[in-house]
């Protein structure tokens, strides 16, 4: 959810918020024809050519390369997902001014179905159906047509009547009017060509729109984010307690947590949990499927006094409907089926009819409703149809044929049948009196899937009906031979689906999540990738994750690129503690793993009797979290033989002892060369090499992990390795950064980090928060919690991004709750709240960029309370005479750091490296800075605030007159004397300040002919590491370096490395001008990498 705090026009936009960013909406590709909608349905096995997401408030605008927007719109969908609830509040912002207000002079809503019950005979008549005063300003709407929207909500395809059920031949439906046909005369021309329409459709009617000659935006209603579902919740519980303990209920139960983010779902959960509540009852639901929910449902709500027969015309009202694409139904109707009076009234009060106010008609609750007692009525008219020996399948045949013929894309009911005809849901039938024998129910099962599940066998509708089932004989039996190496799924109610699913087969070996350059190497036996077109929930982790305690046959499971939260990661090292869980190999490359997670992951080593792998490299574990896994490597229960980390942050001794109690275990780095253990020579000479296998091994390379050695300080660390960033305004603080492939990608150096569908540029600006309002302002309600980033990224490519912030978790004062992520847009600021809050990040799902940070809602006395993270940046410059140091203590900001940085440089002072305080500190609390031998400390008080980049920060200058072999520093808290930093100078960390300005112009080795030029000798980190190889070539192009023809040969390579090879290959012909002219477009262009290796080769010089 959203909020408009500080406005800067009088837009009620916290409404505006509220009601268009709980659902996903993906800007899908055209539906070219029938075969390409059905198509759809199939498992997908790539998320190219998926879509993107999209905002409300962008559906009618111009699309990448075009400048026209498009005239119709159409939303489609499932059953359930929220299309309708949107249309009207499309019609409802409007109306109040929030949306659309400067496009469109009128809106008018139509509900289609509602429309074929209207006599309406003129364009007037029509409109007033939707126009609150007495007469409608027809002129006026006819002159402005192109500034009017009609809503068409529920189109759908045209009604069919049912005939010869008993008929062996498959019966012909007969048509009627559509709502589009009705509106058609109506409108006319003029008005159906020039004005704009949305319209909403179930999915399974699209083929109605396949031809339609306006050329109409697709977008499919994906259901709710994480977050959404979460603030559902707090709407429909309007008591906060209440609403806590229902979502913690759910969550308690993750297949049906993940089936909530399908909006009537996770309407019919509240409304079962609110009738607990109601009774003084409260326990998790433990419904895994929408049939037993259904059930669930109905077995609270139908009363003993409602006989059961009467259920039956219910039923039988309901399947008439789907099948004549019917929603209303009149007072005649139901009483010519035996519904009327009382009955009526019952159902009513149940809350499974309502009555419509304007036609007087009545329909079900939800269309989801109508679908659940339709299958029923497909079940009890198949035993009605029974002879007295056997169970006639021929009936539910036939009438499976109509159904298809009728709408071959349904499923809703399909699923509802499959459901049923499980052992559950058999056992909860007797509610309608079905007498159902259980040796004829997969016989029914079987006729089912043979008559409806056309098309590929493994589509979703075919796993949604297996995963309805819940019958683990069906599954195995059905999955057996499941052939798929890739899936692609968009939401984590499909991963829940495929998941459970493949669970069951038994052929599967390993299991990759995403595609990532971490892991190409091949495998020899089957297994699957799982593709997913946004970042994993907690919630759907931990689906993911039950598939190790279900098949023992998967061996290898692979997360390689994919952030894991802390949450996460507890579920999975919960899940490898499984009894039933028998993976050997599990890899964690560059999944954002920290030392929090280290704890675990002991625990794993010391108890998992399976796993023989581990790779966690790319990851920022730190010697905290590396000691805590040699704590689990030593366990004697470890069996564990291969350990992949960075580098090892072991001691020599460390690696003895575990040489000596696990002589099989290997520790390997694909970033370190072979690195033995010294050992004493018992002969008196020098140190030999221990040849034992507990090394540090090189990792081959041959199709496998490449990267560099190190990261540079300004390199984001991803899939592929380190990542240098362009510089695009040093002024500005404005950098740019090209992301080659999906995957998950890190800046150590500021926090920030992006997880991303597809290949992107993404340019970062510094910002700062006085920028866009007074500090002043933020003070009495607000907390700046961490920096403000300025980001542009083309929309729809970015699935999360992580955003820094400086509160420490475990402060008893800190409510993550509070937590709040501010957008600085035209109309003010705007807070929405993060999908989840991580020790030292907020991650925000489906991102809309502009300048945006993390803000904490607090009360004013309670500032002090708050514990953050801090850091000390210590400087220092050579005089003559003496040593002049700079300490600052600020908040673990980017954006501050850099400013002091930058203002430091100025006066040529250099910056020490030491390690920041290891406990939280309070904003607003003092300390006292000391130090051994002879200082001058001005002041000698420090307090711990938070400025603007762009305000002076606070610090102490140190004067030094002989540093001698070191001194020590120290910080000790005003109150109470205790200390909080410590750090001992040495000559040694002393460096001249000419080292850190940036390296020389001109590359040439001064009158050493036989020297090598820089980018001779470093081609090879070049040829890896230039990621910005287009914007070289034109600075190339312009200084004559190269020829058009040699621009465009290179550019015609597919990948960077390529690119830089067939750039080197010119280099023989280049002179020393030349190669100055490429060295110089590098160190524009890439400044921090160019530094690297300046100062790489200087320490290697300083080391002969």
């Amino acid at each position: 959810m959203k909020e408009k705090v500080f406005p800067k026009k009088s837009w009620k936009t916290k409404y505006f918020h509220e009601k268009f960013t709980q659902l996903l909406l993906l800007r899908t590709p055209p539906m070219r024809d029938k075969e390409h909608l059905a198509r759809e349905n199939w498992i997908r096995d790539s998320v190219d050519g998926q879509g993107h997401l999209i905002e409300i408030q962008d559906l009618f605008r111009p699309g990448p390369g075009t400048q026209e927007g498009p005239h119709t719109v159409i939303l489609y969908g499932a059953a359930g997902v929220g299309k309708s609830t949107l249309a009207r509040q499309v019609r409802g912002a409007w109306e109040e001014g929030q949306l659309y207000r400067d496009r469109f002079r009128y809106v008018f809503y139509f509900n289609c179905r509602h429309l074929t019950q209207c006599k309406v005979k003129s364009l007037e008549e029509l409109l007033a159906t939707d126009w609150a005063s007495t007469a409608v300003p027809i002129r006026d709407i006819v002159y402005c047509v192109e500034q009017v929207l009609f809503i068409l909500d529920d189109v759908d395809q045209p009604e069919s009547a049912l005939e010869d059920l008993d008929s062996e031949q498959q019966p012909q439906g007969r048509y009627s009017n559509s709502a589009l046909a009705v509106l058609r005369p109506l409108l006319g021309n003029f008005l159906l060509f020039r004005a704009f329409f949305l319209i909403t459709t179930r999915a399974t009617s699209l083929q109605n729109f396949t031809h339609f000659s306006k050329r109409p935006r697709w977008v499919e209603v994906l259901g709710f984010s994480e977050s959404a579902k979460e603030e559902y919740f707090k709407k429909y519980f309007t008591d906060e307690n209440q609403s806590i303990r229902a979502f913690s209920l759910v969550e308690s139960n993750p297949a049906l947590s993940t089936l909530c983010l399908v909006p009537w779902v996770c309407w019919l959960v509240c409304t079962c949990l609110k009738q607990q509540m109601e009774q003084g009852k409260e326990h998790p639901l433990t419904s895994q499927t929408t049939t037993a929910l259904f059930l669930h449902y109905l077995s609270q709500v139908i009363p003993a006094s409602l006989q059961r027969l009467q259920l039956r015309p219910l039923c039988s009202l309901a399947f008439a409907g789907i099948l004549l694409r019917k929603t209303l139904f009149s007072a005649d109707e139901l009483r010519k089926r035996g519904l009327e009076g009382a009955i009526i009234l019952t159902f009513l009060k149940m809350g499974i009819l309502q009555k419509d106010p304007c036609t007087l008609s009545y329909s079900f609750t939800h269309q989801c409703f109508q679908e659940f007692f339709a299958a029923v009525s497909c079940i009890l008219e198949n035993a009605r149809h029974r002879n007295k020996n056997n169970f006639s399948l021929r009936w539910m045949i036939n009438l499976l044929k109509i159904y298809v013929c009728h709408d071959p894309l349904r499923t809703q009911t399909l699923c509802f049948l499959f459901g049923l005809l499980s052992n559950h849901g058999a056992k909860e039938m007797k509610i309608f009196t079905c007498p159902l024998p259980p040796e004829r129910r997969r016989e029914l099962l079987q006729c089912i899937k043979e008559e409806t599940l056309h098309g590929p066998r493994y589509s979703l509708n075919f796993f949604h009906c297996l995963y309805e089932t819940q019958d683990e004989e069906l599954l195995t039996q059905e999955m057996a031979h499941f052939q798929d190496t890739r899936v692609c799924v968009r939401t984590d109610t499909e991963l829940l689906l495929v998941t459970f699913c493949v669970k069951f087969c038994n052929r599967v070996k390993w299991l990759q999540l995403n595609d990532s350059e971490l892991q190409t190497r091949e495998r020899s036996s089957p297994g699957i990738v799982v593709s997913t077109w946004a970042p994993l929930t907690n919630a759907s982790w931990k689906v993911l994750f039950s598939v190790l305690q279900v098949t023992g046959s998967l061996k290898e499971l692979d997360l390689n690129g994919n952030p894991l939260s802390l949450s996460a990661m507890q579920s999975l090292c919960e899940t490898l503690g499984h009894p039933r869980c028998h993976l050997e190999t599990l890899r964690l490359v560059g999944c954002g793993l920290t030392s929090s997670c280290c704890q675990d992951l002991a625990f794993v080593l010391s108890t998992s009797p399976s796993l023989k792998e581990l790779d966690l490299q790319q990851n920022d574990l730190g010697s905290y979290g590396v000691q805590l896994l040699y704590q689990g490597l030593k366990n004697p229960t470890c069996q564990l033989k291969q350990l992949w980390l960075d580098h090892s942050l072991l001691s020599a001794e460390e690696l003895r002892a575990l040489e000596q109690e696990k002589p099989q275990l290997l520790i390997s780095s694909a970033q370190n060369p072979d690195t033995r253990i010294p050992t004493e020579d018992l002969g008196g000479g020098e140190a030999s090499h221990s040849t034992s296998s507990l090394k540090q091994q090189q990792r081959p390379q041959s199709g496998e992990l490449h990267m560099e050695t190190l990261a540079t300080e300004d390199d984001f660390c991803g899939p592929t390795g380190p990542l240098p960033m362009e510089v695009v305004d040093r002024e500005r603080s404005l950098w740019r950064i090209h992301f080659p492939a999906a995957g998950s990608y890190h800046w150590p150096n500021t926090g920030l980090g992006f997880v991303v569908r597809r290949e992107v540029t993404v340019e970062i600006e510094f910002s700062a928060w006085d920028q866009f309002l007074s500090m002043n302002d933020l003070q009495d309600t607000w907390m700046v919690a961490g920096p403000l980033f300025d980001i542009t990224a083309e929309q729809g490519a970015v699935a999360a991004v992580h955003l820094p912030h400086f509160v420490a978790l475990q402060g008893e004062h800190v409510d993550i709750s509070q937590f709040q992520v501010a957008h600085f847009k035209e109309e003010g600021m705007l807070l929405e709240k993060p999908a989840r809050v991580e020790p030292h990040y907020t991650v925000l799902e489906n991102p809309n960029f502009s300048p945006m940070g993390v803000l904490l809602r607090m009360i004013p006395a309670a500032r002090r309370f708050i514990p953050i993270m801090s850091t000390t940046l210590l400087y220092h410059h050579l005089h003559a005479e003496e040593v002049t140091f700079h300490l600052y203590l600020i908040p673990s900001d980017c954006t501050i750091r850099k400013a002091i940085d930058d203002e430091e440089k100025k006066f040529q002072f250099v910056r020490i490296h030491k390690p920041p305080p290891m406990d939280p500190l309070y904003v607003g609390s003092r300390y006292i800075v000391s130090g051994s031998g002879m200082l001058e400390i001005m002041p000698k008080e420090l307090e711990l605030c938070y400025r603007s980049p762009r305000q002076p920060q606070l610090f102490c200058e140190i004067y030094v007159g002989c540093l001698g072999s070191g001194i020590q520093l120290e910080m000790r808290y005003k109150k109470d004397e205790t200390v909080v930093w410590e750090a001992l100078l040495k000559p040694g960390d002393l460096r001249p300040a000419e080292s850190a300005f940036p390296p020389p112009a001109i590359a040439s080795p001064p009158n050493a002919p036989g020297l090598l030029h820089f980018v001779d000798r470093h081609r090879e980190q070049l040829v890896t590491r230039v990621t910005s190889v287009d914007t070289v070539l034109d600075k190339l192009l312009s200084r004559q370096v190269l020829s058009e023809e040699q621009y465009a040969s290179v550019r015609a390579e597919a990948t960077n490395p390529s690119q830089m090879r067939k750039l080197f290959g010119f280099s023989p012909s280049w002179d020393s001008t030349c190669k100055d002219k490429l060295y110089q477009a590098l160190r524009e262009i890439h400044p921090h990498l160019i530094m690297d290796l300046w100062e790489g080769s200087s320490r290697q010089s300083e080391g002969l």
